[in-house]
C-alpha cells in the first residue's frame, strides 16, 4: 500500500502528544512510527503535528485525534495545556480530507474492544467473554479522563464522552476532608481530578506531609493566600519513594489515592450501570501491586445498599502502551462503516 494512504492518528494530553500512522484498509489495527513528543517544546499542537509528520515518509489525508479536553465546538481548548486552535483551520492548514476530533478518554474507549487479554490486567472479577457495555472508562494521567462505552460485538460499539473527572470531590474522613480543605483553599473548588491526577499525588504528598498529625491549626487560616506546606514532589518520585518502602510518608500519600480512586471507581459504575470497570492513564500501571493490596476495593464497595451489587463489577487496568491512538485508529475506522 502506498504510504500516502496511511493515516494520522494522535494523542494530546496535557503532558505529551503522541503521534502514529495507521493503514485502515488492514484487517487489524497496527500502530506504526509512533513517537512520543513533549508538547512544552511546541507553540502549538499543529507545530507538533508538523514536526511528526518532517520525520515519516507519508502523506495522511485523514486524521483522527485525541484530545485532553471538550470537543465539541470548532474552537479546542486543551483543559490542561495552554494549546487552542480551530479544528477547521487545523484540517485546512494540513491538508486533510477528514479530521476527527475525539476527547482523550473517548478515544481509550474506543480501543477496550480491540485490546486482547495481554493488554489487561484483573485486579478482581474475570474478564468477560465477549465483552459487552456498559463500561465505565476511568483514569488518573495529567488530568482524570472518565468515558462510557456502551454495545456488544453484535450491535456494534458506541463511546460517550464524558468530563466526569470534573465532578465535585466527595471526602470520606478526616484526612481526605483535610486535604480537600487545602485544595478548595489554593482552587476555590476541589474536583476529584484535584486528587487522581499526577499532580494531585504530588499535592496529596505534600498536604499529609504538611500538616503531620492533622491538626486544626495546620488547616488554612481565614484571609490566607497562601498554603503553608512542603514543596511539591514529582509524582513519580512519590510512587518510587512509596514503593521503596522506607518513605512512610510517600506511602501514606500513595495509600490515600488508591482509596480515593475507589471510591470514585464505585461511583462511576453506579452512574453508569457498569458491568464492568476498565482503569487506563499512564500512572496506575505503574503500582499495580500496591493497588491490589491498598483499600481500593474496600472503598470500591463501600456504597451502602448497593455494595452487594458491586461485588459482581470486574475491574480491569489497561496496559497497552498506546491505547489513546489505538482508539483514535478505531474511530476512525468506526466512522467508514
Amino acid at each position: 500500500m502506498s504510504r500516502s494512504g496511511l493515516a494520522l492518528v494522535g494523542d494530546i494530553g496535557g503532558t505529551n502528544a503522541r503521534f502514529a500512522l495507521v493503514d485502515l484498509a488492514s484487517p487489524t489495527v497496527e500502530l506504526q512510527a509512533s513517537k512520543s513528543l513533549p508538547n512544552a517544546q511546541f507553540a502549538s499542537l499543529q507545530h507538533a503535528i508538523e514536526h511528526y509528520l518532517s520525520g515519516v515518509d507519508a502523506t495522511p489525508t485523514r486524521a483522527a485525534l485525541a484530545v485532553a479536553c471538550p470537543v465539541g465546538s470548532d474552537e479546542i481548548r486543551l483543559t490542561n495545556r495552554a494549546w487552542s486552535f480551530s479544528r477547521s483551520e487545523l484540517q485546512r492548514t494540513l491538508g486533510l480530507s477528514e479530521l476527527r476530533m475525539l476527547n482523550d478518554f473517548g478515544a481509550v474507549a474506543w480501543a477496550i474492544p480491540a485490546l486482547d487479554d495481554s493488554h489487561l490486567v484483573t485486579l478482581h472479577g474475570t474478564l468477560q467473554a465477549p465483552l459487552r457495555g456498559p463500561i465505565s472508562v476511568l483514569g488518573p494521567g495529567t488530568g482524570l479522563g472518565v468515558a462510557l462505552l456502551v454495545g456488544d460485538p453484535d450491535r456494534g460499539w458506541q463511546v460517550v464522552e464524558t468530563e466526569g473527572g470534573h465532578v465535585g470531590f466527595a471526602p470520606i474522613g478526616d484526612e481526605e476532608r483535610t486535604i480537600a480543605a487545602w485544595l478548595t483553599a489554593q482552587h476555590g473548588r476541589t474536583s476529584t481530578e484535584r486528587l487522581l491526577c499526577g499532580k494531585g499525588l504530588s499535592e496529596i504528598d505534600a498536604v499529609l506531609r504538611g500538616v503531620g498529625d492533622l491538626l486544626p491549626d495546620a488547616l488554612p487560616q481565614p484571609g490566607e493566600t497562601t498554603l503553608r506546606r512542603p514543596a511539591l514532589r514529582d509524582p513519580a518520585d512519590v510512587v518510587a519513594a512509596a514503593l521503596d518502602g522506607h518513605d512512610q510518608a510517600a506511602r501514606r500519600a500513595l495509600a490515600r489515592f488508591c482509596a480515593v480512586l475507589g471510591s470514585v471507581a464505585g461511583d462511576c459504575a453506579l452512574i453508569h450501570g457498569a458491568r464492568s470497570v476498565v482503569i487506563a492513564g499512564g500512572i496506575v500501571p505503574r503500582f499495580l501491586p500496591f493497588l491490589r493490596s491498598s483499600a481500593f476495593r474496600e472503598r470500591f464497595l463501600a456504597k451502602g445498599r448497593m455494595a452487594t451489587l458491586l461485588e459482581s463489577v470486574p475491574i480491569h487496568v489497561i496496559t497497552h502502551p498506546h491505547p489513546g491512538l489505538l482508539g483514535a485508529a478505531c474511530a476512525l475506522r468506526a466512522s467508514e462503516s
